[in-house]
């Protein structure tokens, strides 16, 4: 019995010490299995990629390459990186037309994902500065134009 309970506290110990170590890493792993440590956007960005990570990964998954046929891919994204204003938009009031990315099409709607535009400046400037994207960043001020629509 004594001999049981060591092995269930060691194996306890090994989980207990394995999730802490991803806890602090700060590590993820998308649907391809690779673990992805956070860079540069992840540290600049921190308040987008947390707002993506519980908002927009579920669809454009952590690794920004989307899911063929359904949901677009975020890293080097045509439509994303041509128009950072309109990304503003989608992210605050959501999209309900067919969009082409990268010469593929897709047509499912896109919910509002945020409710305030620094949330939406947060997420947007995130997204085009992550994955090797070079997208620059956009300020509040440029899209407060924007009507949020609830």
């Amino acid at each position: 019995m004594k001999k049981i309970l060591s092995i269930l506290t060691l194996a306890a110990l090994v989980i207990f010490a394995g999730v802490t170590f991803a806890a602090n890493k700060k590590s993820v792993k998308p649907n391809d299995g690779k673990v992805v440590v956070p860079g540069d956007a992840e540290t600049k960005f921190a308040k987008g990629y947390e707002i993506y990570k519980a908002k927009c990964a579920a669809c454009h998954q952590l690794n920004g390459e989307g899911v063929t046929g359904a949901f677009p891919p975020l890293k080097n994204s045509d439509y994303l990186l041509a128009d950072k204003k309109r990304a503003v938009n989608q992210v605050l009031n959501g999209s309900n037309h067919e969009i082409t990315v990268n010469g593929a099409k897709y047509n499912i709607a896109m919910p509002p994902q945020v409710d305030n535009y620094e949330d939406a400046v947060a997420v947007i400037n995130y997204v085009l500065n992550a994955w090797g994207n070079k997208g620059g960043t956009i300020t509040v001020d440029e899209v407060k134009d924007i009507k949020i629509k609830r």
